[in-house]
């Protein structure tokens, strides 16, 4: 499978670095990426876990659309030990990211998950470093929204040509 057909099918664009594959759906597919902190171009990225599956992006897109990016903050703030547990997150995040970095580097991300330096900025990316494994808890609470990962048909076909996105995929009910 060429994995990098299939991200750029996923995201609607081609790729601006390599990606390396650290989640795969049921179906064999890429659900989540690992992209470098620096892009081909040299162009600072601070989003280590790039969320590509667009049943996942979907379901998150309409729970931030429902104000889930709020709640979130909301909670942040009123829940001491969660707001702790996000504040862990993010600094994990950046010492992984940057840990990732050639010392040379004149150019370097910031931030935490999606580049934040506090809170919550998008919950795609937090979703995604959750579901690479990592202790995150805005990740955690929005999973039960998003999985399961259940498609019965590949979003993708056709990959041994550039691949295509299959006119028979909808996402599950």
């Amino acid at each position: 499978m060429d994995d990098a057909a299939v991200l750029a099918v996923q995201i609607g664009r081609p790729l601006r670095s390599s990606a390396d594959v650290v989640v795969r759906c049921h179906l064999g597919l890429p659900v989540v990426t690992l992209v470098p902190p620096l892009l081909d171009d040299g162009t600072p990225f601070p989003t280590t876990y790039w969320l590509s599956c667009p049943l996942a992006v979907g379901r998150i897109g309409r729970v931030e659309s429902a104000g889930g990016v709020r709640a979130m903050e909301r909670r942040a703030r009123s829940d001491a030990d969660f707001g702790a547990a996000l504040e862990a997150a993010h600094a994990r995040y950046r010492d992984e990211r940057d840990s990732l970095l050639p010392e040379e580097a004149e150019r370097r991300p910031s931030g935490g998950v999606a580049g934040a330096r506090t809170g919550v900025k998008c919950l795609h990316a937090h979703y995604a470093d959750h579901a690479a494994g990592n202790e995150n808890p805005v990740g955690a609470v929005t999973a039960p929204w998003v999985e399961p990962l259940d498609c019965t048909v590949p979003c993708v076909v056709d990959v041994a040509s550039c691949g295509e996105a299959n006119p028979r995929w909808v996402e599950p009910r």
